[in-house]
C-alpha cells in the first residue's frame, strides 16, 4: 500500500492508503474525501477532480496528455503549476508520504 495525504482547502488532512495502479480520483472517492466530485466517474470529461501536486513530483507522475491539459483550462479553480486531473494520475511509489492538495471548488 502507498500512503499519502489529501489536504482539504481548510488545511485539514485526510491520510489514505492506496493500491498501486489505482487513480488518485478513485482513492479519494473510495475514502470519502470531500473536494473530489468526479462527475464523469474518471473518464476525463469534466475537470471535477482537479488536484494540485508538488512540482517536483510532476516528472514522476503519469504523463499529462493533451486532452487533460485542455480540460484543466475549464476547471472551476484556476490552474496552478502542479495542477492535474486526479482521474489521470495513477498511484505509484513516488506518492509515498506526499500531499495532494484540493482546490476550494470543483
Amino acid at each position: 500500500m502507498i500512503r499519502f495525504v489529501f489536504v482539504q482547502p481548510d488545511g485539514s488532512e485526510v491520510p489514505v492508503s492506496a493500491t498501486e495502479g489505482d487513480s488518485i480520483m478513485k482513492v479519494a472517492v473510495d475514502n470519502g474525501v470531500d473536494g473530489i466530485r468526479a462527475d464523469c466517474n474518471g473518464s476525463a470529461a469534466c475537470a471535477t477532480c482537479h488536484a494540485f501536486f508538488a512540482q517536483e513530483l510532476l516528472c514522476e507522475l503519469t504523463p499529462m496528455h493533451e486532452h487533460e491539459n485542455d480540460l484543466l483550462d475549464f476547471a472551476a479553480t484556476d490552474r496552478q503549476p502542479g495542477s492535474r486531473l486526479s482521474c489521470q494520475v495513477i498511484v505509484s511509489r513516488c506518492l509515498e508520504g506526499q500531499k495532494v492538495k484540493l482546490p476550494d471548488t470543483q
